[in-house]
This record gives C-alpha cells, sequence and structure tokens, in this order.
C-alpha cells in the first residue's frame, strides 16, 4: 500500500521502516479520498502525544515557571508549528489528497499538513510505543525547542509565538474573498488578533495570503 518513497519517508523521520503498512497509509490519507480509514483518529492521538512529550522536554530544560512554560508549549504544538514541521520534512506529496482537496492547495494547507504530522506520530505511538514517539518528537522539534540564531520563523509561527508571549488569544485567519478564473485566483484573507487588530493580505493561493497577512501584522503591530 505505501510507495517505496512513502516507505523511505518515514523510516527517515521514525527512525525505523514502518511494519504496519495499513497504519502509515491511514496516517497519511485525507477525508477528501473516500477512504474510510483517514488520519483523523492517529491526529486526535498524536495530538496528545505530542502535547505530554513537549511538555516533559519543557520541563526536563527549563528553569521557567508555569506560565511561561504553558506559553513555550502553546507555541511549540500549535497548528502553525506543526504545519512550518511538515514542510521542513517535505510532507506534503506523501499526503493523499482527493482532487478537489490537490486542487485547492490541500498539499499546501496549514490544517492538513499540522494534522498529518501529529496523525504520524501518532502512528509511531501505535506502532513503537512511548519512547520511539518521544524520539520522533525530539528529533523533529530540536530546532524548534532550541531556537537557534539565524534560523528565521515563519511568520505564521512568530505571529503565534508573538500572541502566546504577549497572553493574547491565538491568530484567526478567515478566508474574505476568492476571485478571478480558475487558472488565475486570487485570495483574500484577514487575520485578527482579538484587542490587538486585524490586517488582510492578498495573493495567489490562500496559505501564501495567510503568511502574507500574518507578516504584515507582525510589521504593524508586533
Amino acid at each position: 500500500m505505501l510507495s517505496d518513497a512513502d516507505r523511505a519517508f518515514l523510516t527517515k523521520y521514525t527512525g525505523k521502516a514502518p511494519g504496519n503498512d495499513a497504519l502509515w497509509f491511514e496516517a497519511l490519507t485525507h477525508g477528501s479520498t473516500g477512504e474510510k480509514r483517514t488520519y483523523e483518529r492517529l491526529e486526535f492521538l498524536g495530538d496528545r502525544v505530542l502535547g505530554l512529550a513537549i511538555a516533559e522536554w519543557l520541563h526536563d530544560v527549563s528553569p521557567d515557571d508555569e506560565g511561561r512554560l504553558s506559553q513555550r508549549l502553546n507555541a511549540l504544538v500549535s497548528r502553525n508549528t506543526c504545519a512550518a514541521m511538515a514542510r521542513e520534512m517535505g510532507l506534503g506529496p506523501h499526503i493523499r489528497l482527493g482532487k478537489q482537496a490537490r486542487d485547492d492547495g490541500g498539499q499546501e494547507s496549514d490544517n492538513i499538513l499540522g494534522d498529518v504530522v501529529e496523525a504520524l506520530i501518532g502512528a509511531c505511538f501505535v506502532e513503537s510505543g512511548w519512547e520511539a514517539a518521544r524520539s520522533m518528537v525530539r528529533s523533529l522539534w530540536a530546532d524548534a525547542m532550541e531556537g537557534k540564531a539565524g534560523k528565521r520563523k515563519h511568520p505564521k509561527s512568530a505571529l503565534q509565538e508573538w500572541a502566546a508571549g504577549n497572553k493574547r488569544r491565538m491568530p484567526e485567519y478567515q478566508l474574505v474573498e476568492r476571485t478571478g478564473p480558475d487558472h488565475a485566483l486570487r485570495f483574500t484573507v484577514e487575520v485578527t488578533v482579538h484587542g490587538v487588530g486585524a490586517v488582510q493580505a492578498t495573493s495567489s493561493s490562500k496559505q501564501d495570503a495567510e503568511t502574507l497577512a500574518a507578516e504584515e501584522f507582525m510589521e504593524k503591530y508586533a
């Protein structure tokens, strides 16, 4: 069921060759395919495994108080951070999407990318247990945890961390307008942080518009 490329990808990021193809196939499958088993249940599990792995890691390495630890945890396990991780991994081409979801840019959707990363963590936990899943998380999140100098944050991740650090609600993105013919679509997105402000941006993809809006929000308000 898994392609050779899928198997090589999973081996690289989980530390061992996948043993249960059906499990990993499920973790990579979006509901738009019409398949009965999709990543949603594994994402539910992986979200909890990721949260525990990061919380344990922060407790081990950081002297911060509970409030600051919570802020860092929220930023590190956010959908934006998970999506940024997926992009670094090159996950998009391995996700199984229906035609409409592909045409709508599903391989670049923060929601889908973030969910599938968590589903892969969940699958690792199911197949190999806590130690393997924790090792996977620590390997993937090493740069994010260390905050290495010179590593520019994705604008959406930067805005997420700014909001958490300033005790604001998480940014909310809304599609305001979709215009143009299918071959030249334009998307206008608005990002809002409650109590701070809102910014709109337009681009040729919804994902790019969200990124531009986050970047402009940071320039205007941060």
